[in-house]
């Protein structure tokens, strides 16, 4: 092992006998080592690191394309560890994350059979712990804290370096999405050349189809980037390239434009270093035929004559392309670049424009949402997800925000760091029309993104609308601004139209209609935050209204890993703990089997003592979501012979329909429904609302614990701040409603939580057609009527709970549609929201 009596562990009361220390000893006589309760030691993860896998399972494929190197500390060392394949759906589901606790409970040390000194520890079982480290608050620098390497394998460079355990892949990915820059090879900063270029002997783009093959090299290039595109990685198994990458530009010069791409190794080393506006002087390059089937910008108001026949290829060898940046300083107006061209757009104006065509904007951020994923549809090879997120941008030409569906565009630094009241611009955005609601703008492959701290030296500074926007900006309050902020929260746009058509020769342009035994399929294998919009048949047999719980309770213990010889299942290991965590361990309640036999009976009760609600607080708080689910109620009962049978179902029924202590008991159910619970044969119990699904107004004091929880969770851990600062969050309650399936075998629950106020962002470009507030038509519409601004009218207009729910009669035995909205926050919480409702009468066959 690795020791370096010159550098001391930054930590404040830790043992001279480090767990990881100890472990790494024990690997050197064991082939696996299984670790006792007593042996075990939490430690914390500080890093977890994706890359393409060698080679792939094809029974498990999609939980195997990838694999993960995690870095641990006990306080004392950091160990870089290989994550086993069985244990990836462990970080699918975000269980297994930085900032978090762990306990290894069986590892291996592996040696590369075809590397000399390189080897590293493997991680086979482990149980994920609380959601708050009790390793990091005792370290006061992890970076500065050692890294336990082998006794022999000290001078290997790759144990040391930023870079895969398993040697034949070169480099990380983004640990969410394949777009993103990740790692240390990625050559960041604006270094440019003085070099005196000689300009006598160049070529113009417009000579270059003349060129196209022939034996004759072409003369360099003198170009400026007008357009830059996102990252493309093309990685797949078998792919013999260490660097998969690619990146369009378009570049310019007096003659015209012309499309350049950028290949595999020169990515990491010049992509973050060529932005629009940079000068190229371009050797040894490559021409050929264009790619036909990519998207391309919008470049018409450039003005300028565009060759779109042949592209430009940078390679780093065959020939070895030569790039030299031309420092902005040494650019010379005889040189006769075009200036870079925008076309921003006012709000006032986006009306006008025609579905699809481009524009740029800039705005005021108001409303950011969470970052959530989308699985990359029609992908060949291994599967990969677009990570996204909402945002509302004000530029004060109206009283309607941009509506923003930005899509990350290789830009982390500034996609993770989209906050209310930074200035934000988009370039190339794409105009979506929506009928009957506002129009929205979504990125293309050629957006960027920029906002305040970012915008110095921009091209786009001096365009005349941002010289008008920034004066309106001087005219605002922050103060009064703030006001009209909020972070996060379950978002989702447009909304869904007033007739729910299902086409049978083109059912992508549809939200899919599923089957209830598909639904179930589609929940388990949700990753975290992506998001899945599926539409299900049958009738709404029960609504109870939850009052929203104020606390939660924090994650409890699970252990999971490679299997034992002797079975195909990991199993928890909780015989050595204590009752109090062995309460805490999460069990999903996903699918609750019903019995069939009949054992079950109604409970009619109106009102529910205090007694009970003391003694059933607790699961209240799960069934509504906000509080993580325990172990399933029959393992609790295994332990009491206090109470008979009937009574434990009296008692649950309780629970379902009574969430709240001391309290009315606000529900519904259908005639029909008592029997036909007792004869579906699954019943799917994610109807719950979480902290996550409820946007929080947005304070500069909380501005980096906010956006920490609308972001993804973080390739590398970070000291994070008091959660303490955190706003309340106001939703005082929301609807569980239950949805038996066309076929009478399967129910689902979805919570729905109108929308109440004209402040929310969910409001902002919703069809507001008066409604009579019955259950079904806030079910239909999503909201409340009237709605108003809180700050001015109060509440005090719109219907009670229970008002709305004397009239939910006229759900009984009616077919309906119901738009479900899944996303998967991590963990053991997986949201499933009633986004709309339609009757038979709003349905149609094309």
């Amino acid at each position: 092992m690795e020791e370096d009596s010159s550098r001391s562990p930054v930590v404040a009361g830790v043992s001279q006998v480090s767990f990881l220390q100890r472990t790494l000893e024990r690997l050197s006589s064991t082939q696996s080592l299984k670790l006792s309760a007593e042996d075990e030691a939490p430690v914390a993860v500080i890093a977890l690191q994706r890359y393409l896998s060698e080679h792939s399972d094809e029974q498990q494929q999609e939980l195997h394309n990838y694999t993960y190197d995690v870095t641990v500390t006990d306080g004392a060392w950091r160990a870089k560890c290989f994550v086993h394949p069985c244990l990836n759906h462990l970080v699918l589901a975000n269980t297994l994350r930085t900032g978090a606790d762990v306990s290894v409970t069986q590892c291996s040390f592996v040696y590369n059979e075809r590397r000399l000194g390189h080897g590293y520890i493997c991680i086979e079982k482990l149980r994920c712990g609380a959601e708050t480290s009790v390793v990091l608050p005792r370290v006061n620098d992890v970076s500065s804290l050692p890294m336990l390497i082998k006794h022999g394998m000290e001078g290997s460079v790759l144990l040391h370096s930023d870079v895969p355990l398993q040697v034949s892949r070169k480099h990380y990915l983004s640990l969410w999405n394949n777009d993103d820059p990740e790692g240390d090879v990625w050559t960041s900063g604006s270094s440019s050349s003085d070099t005196v270029l000689d300009v006598s002997k160049i070529t113009l783009l417009s000579s270059l189809e003349s060129c196209f093959r022939s034996t004759w090299k072409p003369l360099p290039l003198l170009v400026k980037i007008i357009h830059k595109s996102r990252l493309r990685y093309y990685g797949k198994f078998g792919l013999k390239i260490d660097y998969p990458y690619q990146a369009y530009f378009e570049v310019a010069d007096q003659s015209g434009t012309m499309s350049l791409v950028l290949w595999n190794e020169l990515c990491p080393e010049f992509y973050q270093r060529l932005n629009v506006g940079t000068v190229l002087y371009l050797q040894n390059y490559t021409l050929k035929q264009s790619y036909s089937n990519r998207s391309r910008p919008q470049m018409d108001h450039h003005r300028l004559k565009t060759f779109n026949s042949i592209e430009i290829c940078l390679n780093p060898r065959n020939p070895a392309s030569v790039i030299t940046v031309v420092s902005p300083k040494s650019v010379l107006p005889q040189w006769g670049l075009p200036e870079v061209a925008y076309l921003f757009t006012p709000r006032s104006e986006l009306e006008k424009l025609v579905n699809n065509s481009a524009c740029d904007v800039i705005g005021l951020v108001t409303f950011v949402g969470r970052v959530e994923r989308v699985k990359s549809k029609g992908n060949k090879g291994p599967e990969k997800y677009w990570t996204y997120r909402w945002v509302h941008a004000m530029d004060g030409t109206s009283h309607h925000p941009f509506i923003l569906e930005i899509f990350s565009s290789s830009q982390p630094e500034i996609f993770n760091c989209i906050c209310p009241m930074t200035y934000l611009v988009c370039t190339q955005m794409r105009v979506c029309q929506v009928e009957g609601s506002s129009p929205y703008l979504t990125s293309s492959c050629e957006t960027e993104t920029f906002i305040t701290g970012y915008h110095k030296s921009k091209p786009y500074v001096s365009d005349p609308r941002v010289k008008s926007f920034i004066q309106w900006t001087k005219t605002l309050k922050d103060n009064v601004v703030l006001q009209k902020t909020a972070v996060g929260g379950h978002y989702c746009f447009p909304r869904p139209p007033k007739i729910f058509t299902q086409s049978a020769t083109d059912a992508s342009a549809h939200v899919s209609l599923v089957a209830a035994a598909d639904l179930k399929k589609e929940l388990k294998t949700l990753q975290y935050r992506e998001h899945k919009q599926l539409a299900i048949q049958g009738q709404i047999t029960a609504v109870r209204y939850m009052r929203t719980p104020k606390t939660t309770a924090s994650q409890g213990t699970q252990e999971t890993g490679v299997p034992d010889v002797s079975t195909d299942v990991c199993l928890p290991d909780t015989h050595h703990h204590s009752a109090a965590e062995q309460t805490l361990c999460p069990t999903s309640l996903s699918a609750e089997k019903i019995s069939g036999s009949g054992r079950k009976r109604r409970v009619q009760t109106r009102k529910v003592t205090q007694a009970s609600s003391d003694c059933d607080g607790a699961a209240s708080k799960r069934r509504a979501g906000l509080e993580k689910p325990g172990p399933r109620r029959e393992q609790e009962e295994n332990n009491s012979n206090s109470e008979s049978e009937e009574d434990q179902d009296v008692e649950h029924s309780l629970q379902l329909q009574n969430p709240n202590q001391d309290s009315d008991v606000l529900s519904w159910e259908s005639s029909s429904w008592p029997r036909q619970r007792r004869e579906v044969s699954e019943h799917l119990r994610h109807g719950g609302l979480f902290q996550d699904s409820i946007s929080q107004r947005f304070t500069f004091d909380a501005k980096i614990v906010l956006l920490q929880r609308s972001n993804l969770q973080p390739t590398h851990w970070t000291p994070e701040q008091n959660a303490d600062t955190i706003p309340p969050v106001a939703c005082p309650g929301y609807y569980q409603v239950t949805i038996l399936g066309i076929n009478k075998q399967i129910a689902v629950d979805a919570a729905f939580f109108p929308i109440v106020s004209a402040d929310e962002p969910r409001a902002v470009g919703l069809p507001q057609d008066p409604h009579g507030n019955t259950m079904l038509s806030c079910l239909s519409s999503g909201f409340l009527c009237p709605l108003s601004v809180t700050t001015s009218h109060g509440d005090s207009a719109l219907p009670k709970p229970e008002e709305i729910l004397a009239t939910a009669g006229e759900l009984e035995e009616t077919h309906v549609v119901c738009i479900l909205d899944l996303c998967h926050l991590g963990g053991d919480e997986v949201e499933v929201l009633l986004n709309k409702v339609y009757r038979v009468t709003e349905v149609s066959l094309s």
